[in-house]
């Protein structure tokens, strides 16, 4: 079932999950038990996120020099494919511009296709690597709204080039929102502009980046709305563990953390770190359930016990 089919059909808000594939040489145990300590509680669907190689394109005096360091987290379409097939349960590979040619994507999406997998979430994807200039065969999607256009343009049965007995797709099309701004956006304005794209390109829903105010994402649905969004709008949500996500969190995702969470955590115990993390998110999650949002979504990195703790006491 499609993504926007689950939000459509729910008389209650939904919980799912975003969780990453192992390191380069893991095992995919491990993402098994993760999804096997998730499924007494229902997950509707599973994200699994995707990396670029991290490929270096440099010049140098006897011309172009390309330097390869080999892809980190591997198999997201395998996965996908492993997880929907052992648990019966829908998964959302992410699709990325950066890193991959429109031909490499569409390769991707016809073995999607092929597996029964008919939801991707289409992000531009992290700057690991600096791509060279566009070639003939060797076409890139600058942003995510490029993406969404390839995609559906393979929904209405349109490829790069003409397939013997081609069939439309049947992807549901996932995108970001950020409620607190993109951060390579002048302004929430701009920024607006930029999703407002995406969804005219095709877009059928949005999760958003991690956020610690509710008042921030309400602000961004009300935002949205104004300029004429009206696909649902997925909070995402990370519960705070650790004393270092005070400081790595704002450096990677750009975001801000409110004052009173972080004296709760500055100088504390494991322990009360802990605590004041699930105690933030159990009063987030409630307030965005009175709120009727359509959905939670909780991103996973290594361990789903924290999730767990929090989702065990609205289920």
């Amino acid at each position: 079932m499609k993504v926007i089919e689950f939000l459509e059909k729910a008389n209650s808000t939904l919980f799912s999950y975003e969780i990453i594939p192992p390191t380069r040489g893991g095992s995919i145990d491990k993402i098994f038990n993760l999804v096997e300590e998730l499924m007494p509680f229902e997950p509707p669907f599973i994200d699994l996120t995707s990396r670029s190689a991290e490929v270096y394109y440099e010049d140098a005096d006897n011309g172009k020099t390309i330097r390869h360091i080999r892809r980190k987290r591997p198999g997201t379409i395998g996965i996908s494919a492993a997880i929907k097939n052992k648990f019966n349960l829908e998964t959302v590979p992410h699709i990325l511009c950066r890193g991959f040619t429109q031909q490499e994507t569409e390769d991707a999406l016809i073995e999607l296709n092929y597996l029964g997998i008919n939801n991707v979430l289409v992000v531009r994807g992290d700057e690991l690597r600096k791509d060279p200039p566009n070639s003939p065969g060797r076409t890139r999607n600058k942003f995510a709204s490029d993406l969404v256009k390839q995609v559906k343009s393979m929904n209405s049965g349109i490829y790069l080039e003409d397939l013997i007995g081609s069939a439309p797709s049947k992807f549901c099309i996932g995108v970001g929102g950020y409620p607190e701004k993109h951060f390579e956006a002048p302004n929430i304005k701009t920024d607006l502009k930029l999703l407002k794209a995406k969804v005219d390109a095709g877009a059928d829903y949005i999760v958003t980046q991690m956020f610690y105010d509710n008042n921030a994402y309400f602000k961004f649905v009300d935002n949205c709305r104004s300029i004429g969004i009206d696909i649902p709008i997925i909070p995402g949500i990370k519960i705070l563990s650790t004393e270092a996500h005070l400081t790595a969190l704002p450096k990677y995702f750009y975001i801000d953390i409110p004052e009173r969470l972080s004296s709760n955590v500055i100088g504390r115990s494991k322990q009360e770190i802990h605590k004041a993390g699930i105690e933030w998110t159990l009063n987030q999650v409630q307030e965005l359930i009175n709120a009727k949002v359509p959905c939670i979504h909780f991103y996973i990195m290594s361990s789903a016990k924290s999730v767990i703790e929090v989702v065990s006491k609205f289920k």
